[in-house]
């Protein structure tokens, strides 16, 4: 078979998104209790690898891995040219694709939640399964004896398959760090020896020798820097390596340093990052799109004629993110994978669900205007939910949502965001970039659109910010994680709270509050000026910041469980009347902001997720990729 062949290095996004809304009416059901299910926000899922080849009749056929709030759950083959849908359930679970390869024997492979697997399209069926150790894989290649080869997060795992021989080698973790690897690249020269590329704290190139399992690292330690190194394999059989404006020639596990190559002559393989979309179909023809929310593909045959075919396929929708009371009195948020706004109408019954910029990590609105925090680069967008709605575009100032700046690097994932009560401060904190360590905090004037973004060094050292809460008199409660940046180091030993003056951006003070935190989750004010705070999920603790101290702890995991969790975790819900209420993962309960007692209300149906917001009477949290709500009682 003259497998056309592909390959594709860039990210490419999938041309899902519509410009016009979509419309759905809910499907509303009492669970009783004073709970009530609101449906799924958004009910689609998302590729995760995507190739055009052919089934055993020679037939063209598309092959995607398909992922929803469960993690990857499916293989979805389509046959392209009556658009009929086949699904082949994955042997993992809770876990999704980050690399796959349609090798030159028609199969294509994956290797996530430690299982490798291959699967063959002229047998619809899946002909080898493998579990390994921990856990996905950043890159997959085939060497010249057809064998298989993946890198896997987040310990530089390597494994590789004989598809002629049916022999497989887990070789396990192969370089060891302190902190979560990417090996983005894996290379093999002609003679067999494999190459990673790994970053992104500290980067490094690793030879395997495939028969002792010997790994060998390449760049020396005062080379080696934030970042990632590249390993790629050319057409003369060697594999070239590189970091910033380092090279190296990797042949029969040597490395030797050279000037960059005057010529570059790449082997091409159809393997990629989850980002993975092959188009070209053997016998001529291209994909054009999948596109998985209007459940359309669009196809070209080799003639030219543009063909439309809709298919359909079992879905349990992406997982929320968290939600807000939105100014017009809707419930919203956001949605990943895919990257999707939310909105949903409790008189009406109906939901909104429209494309969005960037993943809706945290959310928060004022009178009129609705703030969102978005991951990747640090997002922070304004929408006006009484205007027309505008498809955001970076740079476009018209849009709404509209893209106000970015914290690129030093907040990456945003875990909150205050709208501070002078009515004109926006607050972000969040986590750095990738392979970083400290996150920063962004402080933008809606007035005047003046922007300061402090990093952590200005702040606490190697901490990041999770989350917030306003005080009198200018000044900002907060607390801070441990976490590194994805993949990053953590360099602190324990998590500390802080007082700053949001004008001078000064600490007033800081201290570690309570022993052994690695993370501050989330923190409420009380009525009567506490804090109120959670910590790892299971220690409740009350602060005082007139005197700044500790003046109650309580560990509540045994009696009430962990606390709800999302990177904008959300734990406490405030009612229009000062009533604290507390999103535990197994129900919902109330504070005593004047004894400090925890009253467990209502045992939930379904276990907490994201939070969580009032609107109404009632409190509305995600579960997976649903929403819920439930009754408060009146205020005694």
């Amino acid at each position: 078979m003259d497998l056309t062949i592909w390959k594709t290095a860039a990210l490419l996004v999938l041309p899902m998104i519509v410009a016009a809304a979509q419309m759905a009416a809910g499907e509303q059901e009492d669970l009783g209790n004073g709970f009530m299910h609101h449906g799924v926000a958004t009910p689609v899922s998302n590729h995760r690898g995507t190739v055009a080849t052919v089934d055993g009749d020679g037939n063209p056929v598309v092959l995607s891995w398909i992922m929803d709030h469960r993690g990857g759950y499916a293989l979805l083959m389509l046959d392209a040219t009556t658009g009929d849908a086949e699904e082949f359930p994955t042997p993992w679970r809770g876990d999704s694709p980050f690399a796959s390869i349609l090798s030159t024997r028609n199969r294509y492979y994956t290797h996530c939640g430690s299982w490798f697997v291959e699967f063959d399209p002229a047998r619809r069926e899946y002909t080898f399964e493998a579990q390994t150790v921990p856990q996905m894989a950043m890159s997959m290649t085939e060497d010249d004896n057809g064998v298989i080869w993946s890198a896997t997060y987040p310990s530089s795992g390597v494994a590789c398959y004989n598809p002629e021989t049916g022999e497989f080698r887990d070789y396990g973790h192969v370089y060891d760090q302190n902190w979560r690897q990417y090996p983005r690249t894996v290379s093999a020269d002609d003679t067999g020896w494999i190459y990673l590329g790994i970053g992104n704290t500290a980067s490094q190139i690793i030879m395997l020798n495939p028969e002792t399992g010997e790994a060998t690292p390449v760049i020396p330690e005062e080379l080696r820097g934030h970042g990632r190194a590249v390993t790629e394999r050319y057409e003369d059989g060697k594999v070239y390596g590189r970091y910033g404006d380092h090279w190296w020639e990797l042949y029969q596990g040597v490395a030797t340093p050279i000037d960059e190559p005057a010529e570059r002559n790449p082997k091409a393989y159809i393997a990629s990052s989850q980002a993975l979309f092959h188009r070209p179909f053997p016998g001529g023809g291209r994909l054009l799109e999948l596109n998985l929310i209007d459940r359309v593909l669009m196809v070209e045959t080799a003639e030219g004629e543009r063909r439309e075919l809709e298919f359909d396929y079992t879905s349990e929708g992406a997982h929320m993110m968290g939600l807000q009371t939105s100014p017009d009195g809707t419930v919203c948020g956001g949605t990943a994978f895919p990257m999707r706004f939310f909105s949903y109408n409790p008189r009406t019954d109906e939901w909104t669900n429209r494309a969005a910029l960037g993943q809706w990590n945290t959310v928060t609105a004022t009178e009129d205007r609705f703030y969102i925090g978005a991951y990747t680069h640090g997002l922070l967008e304004v929408w006006d939910p009484f205007a027309e709605w505008v498809p955001t575009e970076r740079d476009n100032p018209d849009s709404n949502p509209r893209l106000l700046t970015e914290a690129d690097g030093t907040i990456n994932r945003p875990h909150d965001l205050l709208a501070y009560p002078d009515g004109r401060t926006i607050i972000m904190a969040g986590t750095p970039g990738y392979g970083l360590t400290g996150g920063g905090l962004l402080f933008y004037d809606t007035e005047t659109g003046e922007e300061t973004l402090l990093t952590h060094e200005q702040i606490l050292p190697q901490l990041s910010t999770y989350s917030l809460a306003p005080l009198p008199d200018g000044k900002l409660m907060a607390s801070t994680t441990i976490s590194a940046g994805t993949g990053g180091e953590v360099k602190a030993d324990h998590a500390e709270l802080y007082i700053m003056d949001v004008a001078s951006k000064q600490l007033d003070w800081h201290g570690p509050g309570l022993q052994g935190v690695s993370s501050y989750n989330d923190l409420v004010v009380g009525p009567n000026g506490v804090v109120f705070g959670f910590a790892d999920g299971a220690r409740f603790y009350a602060f005082d910041p007139a005197t700044r101290e500790i003046i109650h702890e309580q560990n509540t995991e045994e009696q009430f469980g962990r606390t709800n969790g999302q990177q904008g975790p959300r734990v406490f819900v405030t009612a229009p009347d000062g009533r604290i209420f507390i999103l535990f993962r197994a129900g919902i309960a109330q504070l005593d902001p004047e004894t400090f007692v925890i009253s467990m209300l209502a045992e939930a149906p379904v276990p907490i997720g994201p939070g969580g917001d009032w609107l109404d009477g009632r409190i509305y949290f995600g579960s997976g990729s649903h929403m819920y709500s439930w009754q408060a009682p009146e205020a005694q």
